[in-house]
């Protein structure tokens, strides 16, 4: 019955890790695409810089929207550097739609919105599985495992179990949210 219950957690988790991530991304989505369509036939920059600014100003929401509420149980390594990582992994993540509308506009000769925008929605979509992947390998890390019932140890400083008095690593983010693991990590 346990194992059922915890598979149970698991699985309600993630569900709801990915509900918020969808919705996180579907925003960003929204900036990105329509931006891009704004800055490409509306103001006339090119193809390729149209997207990249589109794209920047999408990433920002996004990291905001998933630092703060996707994945804000998750330990916090820094702002700056979760910031600069995210932006790297994000210049990935831009590579497949930059390729794309590359091929399209320049190695087709399809200046057309239809053509620009199958190909953008198409790039999308695979960098935001690369994206998936990568910001909970690198940039929004698991919580670290808690003891089920720490007692204060001796020393300030130290939290105690069964075993034995081990050093506090870090306080949890934020003090009405529950740290909680991976819900895709076995254990």
């Amino acid at each position: 019955m346990q194992l059922l219950r915890r598979a149970y957690e698991r699985f309600a988790a993630l569900i709801h890790e990915l509900i918020k991530f969808g919705l996180v991304g579907a925003i960003a989505f929204v900036i990105d695409f329509g931006g891009t369509n704004l800055l490409r036939f509306g103001v006339g920059m090119g193809p390729l810089f149209s997207k990249v600014v589109a794209t920047i100003v999408a990433a920002t929401f996004a990291y905001l929207g998933n630092r703060f509420w996707t994945y804000r149980h998750r330990e916090q390594s820094g702002l700056a550097r979760e910031y600069v990582l995210f932006f790297v992994l994000n210049g990935f993540g831009l590579l497949p739609p930059l390729l794309l509308i590359g091929f399209v506009t320049y190695s087709l000769g399809l200046h057309d919105a239809v053509s620009y925008n199958i190909a953008q929605f198409v790039g999308v979509g695979l960098g935001t599985l690369f994206r998936l992947w990568s910001y909970k390998k690198w940039v929004f890390l698991a919580a670290p495992e808690l003891a089920e019932e720490p007692t204060v140890g001796a020393a300030v400083g130290t939290v105690g179990t069964a075993e034995g008095a081990v050093e506090r690593v870090g306080a949890r983010p934020h003090s009405d949210v529950k740290a909680q693991p991976d819900p895709l990590t076995t254990s």
